[in-house]
């Protein structure tokens, strides 16, 4: 997060939304986040790679300690296919386990064709990717992240994992009513603290949706432990309480790839197809 401390919407975010003090611009180095991983019991994790700005110091991550740490990959849609082939070429050498766009920071609504290229590129290399849903931190228009805008592009690319992130407020019943319409998307936890979750998302975890959503933090601004603990005080049967804090992350992220291409580094680390 430090790496952006400078950016106006981040420091309204901090100051504003959050209110929070330095630790939330803070840089995290490899062996303090994994201490803190090894102590609240967390296997993998996901640190967030930059194809605009790209930052060695991320990358160093999954180098010290492989098997832990992967990678959720931004890319610069502004510069179309040659992104994506950077892409293409990171995910050989490094364990690449999401592409992730967020909307509101350009102002496009994810079914626009700017997007399409990504899509395709994520399908051949059956690489899941998240898109950022609901009203978003910053003091920027948030629109363009209503669900809404995923039901033609699930249609469309029915072969593509979708991971909505950082949940869908206020539009819940309406990703709800989606993920029970298309087998491919799904939804993460990120930045949402648990003791939020609305009613309408804990019924559908509890009945129809037990394997459709995994958890997240947004570590150091919502921390793990935090989340671990909402999450642990929200009544969860054990089944559902593992499938949120594992075996759907573990599947849709982690799993082997059943890509058009082979040499994928993060296939050194999968156990089993998805």
């Amino acid at each position: 997060m430090g790496d952006v401390a400078d950016l106006d919407y981040i420091k309204s975010v901090k100051k504003d939304y959050f209110r929070g003090d330095e630790s939330f611009i803070k840089n995290i180095e490899p062996d303090e986040l994994i201490g803190e991983m090894d102590r609240l019991n967390v296997e993998k994790a996901l640190v967030t790679y930059s194809l605009e700005e790209p930052k060695q110091r991320i990358l160093e991550f999954a180098d010290k300690y492989p098997g832990r740490f992967f990678l959720s990959v931004v890319p610069d849609l502004k510069r179309g296919m040659k992104t994506l082939w950077e892409l293409e070429a990171l995910a050989r050498d490094y364990p690449v386990a999401l592409a992730r766009v967020a909307p509101f920071q350009i102002d496009v609504p994810p079914n626009d064709a700017i997007y399409y290229p990504l899509y395709t590129k994520c399908i051949e290399m059956d690489l899941p990717v998240g898109i950022n849903t609901g009203i978003c931190g910053p003091p920027l228009p948030s629109e363009c992240q209503n669900p809404f805008y995923l039901d033609r592009v699930c249609h469309f690319f029915p072969e593509l994992k979708i991971i909505m992130q950082h949940g869908a407020d206020p539009w819940w019943d309406f990703a709800i009513r989606l993920m029970i319409k298309y087998h491919n998307l799904y939804m993460m936890t990120s930045a949402y603290a648990p003791k939020y979750f609305p009613p309408e998302l804990l019924h559908y975890m509890k009945t129809r949706g037990r394997e459709k959503i995994m958890f997240a933090s947004d570590h150091p601004v919502l921390t793990i432990e935090r989340c671990l603990k909402e999450t642990h005080e929200l009544g969860f049967d054990e089944a559902l309480l593992e499938n949120f804090l594992f075996n759907t992350a573990d599947k849709i992220l982690f799993g082997q790839r059943q890509s058009r291409y082979s040499g994928f580094k993060i296939n050194e680390f999968s156990q089993s197809p998805n």
